[in-house]
């Protein structure tokens, strides 16, 4: 069983940047497929960046290009480096884990708020 813990949300205006990480409780190397979801005010979770054990990256389109999604195995920690964030970007955002798919594994969750 892996255990998976989010941290780095935050109040923040703007324009601004915030890296959140997911910090496993054993060597990412081993999971395949690693991604960040986010559940905002009245929406339904979607999965918005994903990376495999073989580097391969994925983002949906409202944040490709601001947001980036890595991974640091020696750390056993997933990161997503969010700039010029948006008011709509406002969500508590999970990260998943899974053999195939990012599913597998699940966080708490961490707020990202964003502020006009």
């Amino acid at each position: 069983q892996v255990q998976l813990v989010e941290s780095g949300g935050d109040l923040v205006q703007a324009g601004g940047s915030l890296r959140l990480s997911c910090a496993a409780s054993r060597s990412i190397s081993s999971i395949n497929v690693v991604g960040w979801y986010r559940r905002a005010p009245g929406k339904q979770r979607a999965l918005v960046a994903v990376i495999t054990s073989g580097g391969r990256t994925n983002y949906v389109d409202s944040v490709e290009g601001r947001f980036t999604i890595s991974r640091d195995n020696a750390k056993n920690t997933v990161y997503l480096q969010m700039t010029d964030l948006k008011p709509e970007d406002t969500a508590v955002y999970y990260c998943g884990a899974g053999l195939e798919r990012p599913v597998d594994y699940w966080g708490q969750g961490t707020q990202v708020t964003v502020s006009s």
